[in-house]
């Protein structure tokens, strides 16, 4: 283990060191999850397959499951911003301000919670309903027209051929809950594990320069208290004095002891997530490691200019150019 690596970066080292990213362990099922990390326990009812992903896929990128067919889950998960936004906050399909920063996807199969302020939101087909029905905000509008849903894909026979593929102890059945379990399955999929920090843990030492590495010291004892483990988060809620407003987890639970806690983000593929934190306030990662400084002051500029450094070696590039995450180009056999 390097010399003068924190205790979250030595958690990290263990769970990413013992074997290669690109090889892989296969879980229950049949499908393949990066040989470094256990296997993620999925819900019930819900085993991977490639024709699920594939479906989840196709449906991820279809702006047919908003009211108004202008929004898909993807208008605000870009591939190329690692399945983040790019705007500190996106617009529902009325116009409705979001509350909250877009998070990226990668590596959500293992998360432990998948919204800033509310910890009851534990599996992706819990949360696909936030944005495709909620109310508060709106996104997709489609709160009271489920049905509607199914009747539209219903139309398409690719559609009903790749929920039957699918779907076949269901009977290829169309509704939400086979559309929630798709298109959990395809984010289950994306999978980030091939960075520089990925290399230099498995004992590459020329895959960090001597900054990014003093950066990566330097984080371990003032960032990983937090920003723990394979993915750079501990999955928990802390409270950021910073933050003025909105009441984060304290809105869930009522208690003002919890107000202006949120869930700490993971922080593979960081610089292409702009802009951070939870109102998407901070436009560079600078700026955020200077709003944490706030709380925590004390840091030489070259200490910082060294974690920001660091930082740039989580950037997985073929984690945002892999065609499987991409937009399909064909379903059954027809151009899309």
């Amino acid at each position: 283990m390097r010399k003068g690596i924190g205790p979250g970066l030595m958690l990290a080292a263990l769970l990413l060191g013992a074997a290669c990213a690109a090889s892989a362990a296969t879980a229950a099922g049949g499908w393949a999850w990066p040989a470094a990390r256990a296997a993620p326990k999925l819900p019930g009812g819900n085993a991977m397959s490639a024709a699920r992903v594939e479906l989840g896929r196709r449906l991820f990128y279809d702006a047919d499951l908003s009211v108004d067919g202008s929004m898909a889950c993807s208008t605000c998960h870009v591939q190329r911003h690692a399945f983040a936004d790019g705007n500190a906050t996106h617009p529902g399909v009325h116009g409705d301000p979001g509350r909250r920063n877009v998070p990226g996807l990668a590596n959500v199969v293992w998360a432990k919670s998948l919204t800033w302020g509310d910890p009851r939101v534990r599996t992706l087909e819990k949360q696909m309903l936030i944005p495709l029905t909620g109310t508060n905000p709106v996104e997709m509008g489609m709160r009271g027209r489920e049905g509607e849903i199914a009747l539209r894909l219903g139309r398409d026979d690719c559609y009903v051929r790749m929920f039957r593929d699918a779907f076949p102890e269901a009977g290829g059945r169309i509704d939400i809950v086979t559309i929630g379990r798709a298109l959990a399955a395809f984010q289950r999929s994306l999978i980030s594990a091939d960075t520089r920090y990925d290399r230099w843990l498995a004992g590459d030492a020329s895959a960090l320069d001597a900054e990014e590495q003093q950066g990566a010291r330097l984080f371990g004892r003032s960032c990983a208290s937090c920003h723990a483990g394979p993915d750079l988060t501990d999955g928990r809620f802390h409270r950021a004095r910073f933050e003025p407003g909105d009441r984060g987890l304290g809105e869930i639970t009522g208690r003002r002891a919890d107000d202006g806690r949120f869930r700490t983000p993971g922080l593979r593929n960081v610089m292409l997530t702009a802009p951070y934190l939870h109102d998407g306030s901070a436009r560079t990662v600078a700026e955020a490691i200077d709003r944490h400084l706030a709380v925590a002051p004390g840091m030489a500029a070259a200490d910082r200019q060294a974690i920001v450094r660091f930082l740039g070696a989580l950037t997985d590039r073929a984690f945002v150019s892999d065609p499987r995450y991409a937009l399909p180009r064909a379903a059954c056999g027809i151009s899309l």
